[in-house]
């Protein structure tokens, strides 16, 4: 589990295709395995998706890459050079800055436009409606690994707003109009949409729907 408080930005040194799925070697920023205490074996979340640690040689990591992660992320379109932010598993002492980010990736969106507003930057993003429907005005969705929050929701995506900050210490540098991230929607979204299923699912089978007094019966 992650928080989306991206702790370095590393660089993808090489990617070996390895049947449908790949090898990653990935080098990390000065300090960024041992501030981290990264092991063999250990998570890192790499541009927002869940990644185990393989190998280590001094600042460098590999990890291998699924056929579903190549599918459902940037990762295939990835090459040597590009810019990963990174972020190591929380421990029971980490600091909850962001929010629960699993590292497991929803969908891929597309970057529309980036304007700066004062100090900051206004971040529009389109996705697909089944990724849509779980992103809410001022909940939290997770960025390429970054934590940040929805300003506001449209038809067909949203706008984010970062900070110079958040600017500096991750790959926004790289943001350009038409780049495809990596999103993973409030987990708590996914698990109360399947809630609801199960209830109406219940409810079905005991009357003609869902009421509000089978809610209240079953706790809301």
């Amino acid at each position: 589990m992650f928080t989306g408080i991206v702790s370095g930005v590393g660089t993808l040194l090489e990617v070996q295709k390895r049947g449908s799925g790949a090898q990653i070697k990935v080098q990390t920023p000065d300090g960024f395995m041992q501030s981290e205490n990264v092991k063999l074996g250990d998570s890192i979340a790499c541009n927002g998706v869940c990644l185990t640690v393989t190998s280590l040689n001094g600042t460098i990591f590999t990890a291998d890459v699924s056929f579903e992660t190549m599918e459902h992320t940037c990762f295939a379109e990835y090459s040597r050079g590009t810019k990963l932010n990174l972020e190591a598993a929380v421990t029971p002492a980490t600091h909850m800055g962001g929010h629960i980010v699993q590292g497991h990736v929803d969908g891929v969106g597309t970057i529309t436009s980036i304007t700066k507003s004062s100090e900051a930057y206004d971040v529009t993003v389109q996705c697909t409606a089944d990724l849509l429907r779980y992103i809410a005005y001022k909940g939290s969705i997770t960025v390429d690994g970054i934590s940040l929050t929805v300003n506001d929701v449209s038809d067909e995506g949203f706008r984010l707003t970062l900070i110079p900050h958040t600017g500096a210490v991750t790959t926004f540098d790289n943001w350009r109009s038409g780049k495809k991230v990596n999103l993973e929607a409030d987990v708590l979204a996914r698990y109360l949409e399947r809630l609801m299923e199960s209830k109406s699912s219940f409810a079905d089978k005991k009357s003609e729907g869902l009421s509000l007094q089978t809610l209240i019966e079953n706790g809301f």
